[in-house]
């Protein structure tokens, strides 16, 4: 453990304790970010990194303990204080206004004015140019956010974030979760340039390999607790994922062992079958067949076309070419609602936008899809969804004190966990998991990966998205690859990872 020069500490967070009902959240923690450092905090799902960042900036208040910024002891009241203290955060899940433009999302309450009127004209200038200084990028500013992709308004949220503040620390919480790697390493860039500027940046990432990349120091918090703070060249990949899971034996040799089997469980017949399914401007016409008790994979890099896929599959849009077929039964009617009655569900990649409820218990999203299914008149009695809401928590490792906590109380990796369990309990042919680990722990990712794997041989029906290819081999019986929105390979067997991206970079 690192020794502090305190006349270079820009936060110190001393003796920090919160609690919310039925869960004690952060024990007695202690962070300390230097000037000019690049801190990664460290910790499974449901650790605690998130209740500690949410102290920091205000949107929580500790039930005891101090923080002392620039060594002040400050009382963090709110996020809008945090920000005028130069505290400023970019969460995992952006939180803009999709329906505004880019340069409204980056300029919101200081827009130039010209003659008691915003000039709008100025202000997309304004935007424009704070893009290509902050972050190299060149987009139109006057298109909707919502219009671009995850990752090109993940990249505005960090540029509004670095222009309001004109940040002392920077929080940067799962920023590069929809980043491809170029994005990555421009962000990186970027972040190396405030660092050369004093700023303290906070970085919170499940990609070990990045906080050997970028990082400084390494704070590892298990459990709600402090375990250390390591200088990152002298703590190896084995100490801190054992430090993270608080086990002897190492995840990554865990998920070196998950690995698809040979298929000898896969039905010939098809259970899903699309023919030139195809929508103008989102994905050009695919053939996709997908087996019972089959895993199949869609690599490509962020843009390829593969959410817009399997947003057809599902219905939440309409193809306006080809055909779709389940359990050899033409489909008609494309929408969520008649794919979940055909026994087709999809698991989200944005699960904040499109996956849990927040206002509702863990209970409640679990059961809400079987709901929906029966029908409002057919309605579960309180006990029946106990004893759904009981067994997947059970069966899924799902962190909650009980099946009535808020939803939103949990940790991001716990919420997915629990929008796999409310599609599950609709007994479903195929799951379509896309992004399912996206943003969460090692140790989360093997558990996934693994139920993955169980499923298909239960004779479950599989189509999974992962940005990271080796996950995908790992879990898939076929790959199938797209590039600039078509598919352009397909692949299976033992097949070399090199052929693959090649197929991605449409080589």
């Amino acid at each position: 453990m690192t020794e502090n020069n305190v006349s270079n500490v820009l936060i110190s967070m001393q003796g920090i304790n919160k609690g919310f009902p039925g869960v004690q959240a952060l024990t007695n923690v202690d962070f300390d970010l230097r000037y000019g450092e690049i801190h990664a905090l460290m910790g499974g799902n449901g650790a605690g990194k998130s209740t500690l960042i949410k102290v920091l900036t205000g949107v929580e208040r500790p039930n005891s303990g101090k923080i002392f910024l620039e060594g002040q002891e400050v009382s963090v009241k709110s996020p809008q204080h945090a920000q005028s203290l130069g505290i400023s955060t970019v969460y995992q899940e952006v939180n803009l206004c999709p329906n505004l433009t880019v340069a409204e999302n980056i300029l919101i309450g200081r827009e130039p004015m010209k003659f008691g009127r915003i000039d709008w004209k100025e202000t997309n200038r304004q935007a424009r140019e704070i893009l290509l200084r902050i972050l190299g990028i060149d987009i139109d500013v006057d298109r909707p956010l919502g219009s671009y992709s995850v990752a090109i308004q993940q990249m505005v949220a960090i540029a509004r974030a670095l222009e309001i503040a004109s940040a002392k620390v920077l929080i940067l919480d799962e920023p590069t979760s929809s980043l491809s790697i170029n994005e990555t390493e421009q962000l990186f860039q970027v972040m190396r340039k405030l660092k050369g500027e004093n700023v303290g940046i906070i970085f919170i990432t499940h990609f070990i390999d990045q906080v050997y990349e970028i990082t400084d120091r390494i704070t590892v918090i298990r459990n709600g607790q402090r375990v250390g703070t390591f200088d990152t060249a002298t703590l190896s990949r084995m100490e801190l994922i054992t430090k993270m899971v608080g086990k002897s034996i190492t995840v990554l040799d865990e998920m070196s062992k998950i690995k698809v089997e040979t298929g000898k469980h896969i039905s010939k017949e098809l259970i899903l079958q699309a023919k030139e399914l195809g929508q103008a401007g989102a994905i050009e016409p695919i053939d996709l067949e997908l087996h019972s008790g089959e895993v199949l994979g869609l690599a490509g890099l962020m843009g390829s076309g593969r959410t817009e896929a399997v947003s057809l599959l599902f219905g939440l849009e309409t193809p306006d070419s080809g055909e779709l077929s389940i359990d050899g039964k033409k489909v008609e009617k494309f929408s969520p609602y008649e794919s979940i009655k055909r026994g087709l569900v999809l698991l989200p990649e944005d699960r904040k936008a499109t996956g849990i409820v927040d206002d509702l218990t863990v209970r409640e999203n679990i059961i809400l899809a079987l709901q929906a299914g029966l029908g409002w008149f057919k309605y579960l009695s309180l006990q029946k969804q106990y004893e759904i809401a009981d067994t997947y928590i059970k069966l899924l490792e799902i962190a909650t004190p009980s099946a009535d906590q808020p939803v939103k109380n949990l940790s991001g990796g716990n919420q997915q966990k629990v929008i796999l369990a409310r599609w599950l309990a609709t007994n479903p042919k195929v799951l379509i998991l896309d992004e399912p680990t996206r943003g969460i722990d090692v140790g989360t990712k093997a558990e996934i990966q693994k139920l993955v794997l169980s499923l298909a041989e239960e004779g479950k029906a599989c189509i999974f998205i992962s940005s990271e290819l080796e996950e995908v081999m790992r879990c898939s019986h076929r790959i199938a690859v797209l590039s600039d929105k078509k598919k352009v390979g397909e692949f299976s067997g033992d097949v070399d990872e090199h052929v693959i991206m090649q197929a991605m970079a449409g080589e």
